[in-house]
């Protein structure tokens, strides 16, 4: 297929990228920040840009991976978030759908951020007495910031062009696979690595296999029509797991794992005293067909002795 992968000089677009073309699809990389994976440097919001491309490109399929990202609130405006996030979103959608467009599948990166509610974020100081069980099925959703807002508009416009037009879309609602540590609601005094192997028993996945997820969601997506799916490393944990996780997670995780605490000990690791919120990737293995490579076990395996 031609695919065209926005976001491409960003770090899923890095891995991605290669990912397609060593499956024989033709790849257009479009992003604002040129790089090795990017083909076209341009923006989402020139619709003019976005246009041009799915034409000439004879583009079939799109992976719209661009985004004003949760770090970005920082450096950037309310109205950019909107812009690139809403709006590029929308000029990807109509021109898929334009009269003479070849697109017949659209997989677009969501975020589980925009399913964690301030409430949530706040509730191990208010006194939480459980874990919060994340799934599909959590509703309403409430986003906490201009980011989770605009990523949950996008995903609504994904939805009604779906209706609309018939335009086959899979939502990815990715956890926590960047390199850097913006939010450290579950950080302790050891290493960035440390917390993000605990990370990967609840919200966390490794870049390359949320590569594999996109292409999974590019191959499923005329039999899917429409859904939305939590990616993340399955976790070990059940539903009545939660009310431990919050009172003594290093116990529960010691049941499921009781190789961990001489493993972790050994690199002067430790692990988070409570885990207030346990992403369910169960859906994503049901329909799509996916689960994530890496997870906890694998952090251990590559913990143990040569």
């Amino acid at each position: 297929m031609n695919v065209l992968v926005t976001g491409s000089s960003g770090w899923l677009g890095q891995t991605l990228v290669p990912r397609l073309f060593r499956d024989g699809h033709r790849v257009v990389g479009l992003d604002p920040e040129p790089g090795p994976t990017t083909a076209v440097v341009g923006s989402v919001v020139d619709r003019v840009l976005v246009r041009r491309i799915i034409r000439e490109q004879g583009i079939e399929a799109i992976v719209h991976a661009a985004a004003r990202h949760k770090p970005h609130i920082e450096t950037h405006d309310n109205s950019e978030f909107v812009a690139v996030n809403v709006q590029g979103t929308l000029n990807l959608l109509e021109e898929s759908v334009a009269e003479g467009s070849k697109v017949g599948r659209f997989v677009f990166t969501s975020t589980t951020s925009l399913m964690i509610s301030q409430q949530i974020l706040d509730g191990r100081a208010s006194g939480a007495k459980e874990a919060v069980w994340v799934d599909e099925t959590m509703a309403p959703l409430k986003p906490r910031n201009i980011y989770g807002v605009t990523k949950l508009a996008a995903e609504e416009l994904c939805r009604l062009f779906n209706r609309l037009h018939g335009l086959p879309v899979v939502v990815l609602r990715t956890s926590r696979f960047f390199p850097e540590e913006d939010d450290m609601a579950h950080a302790i005094a050891q290493s960035g690595e440390n917390t993000k192997a605990n990370e990967f028993l609840f919200r966390r996945l490794s870049v390359e296999d949320a590569a594999e997820a996109h292409v999974a969601a590019l191959a499923k997506a005329p039999e899917i029509g429409f859904d939305t799916f939590i990616v993340s490393a399955m976790t070990p944990f059940s539903r009545e797991d939660c009310a431990a996780l919050i009172a003594d997670a290093p116990s529960v995780v010691a049941r499921y794992f009781p190789d961990y605490p001489v493993l972790y000990a050994q690199r002067g690791w430790t692990m988070f005293d409570a885990i207030d919120r346990v992403y369910d990737a169960g859906k994503a293995a049901r329909k799509l067909g996916f689960t994530c490579r890496t997870n906890f076990q694998e952090v251990l395996v590559e913990l143990r002795p040569a």
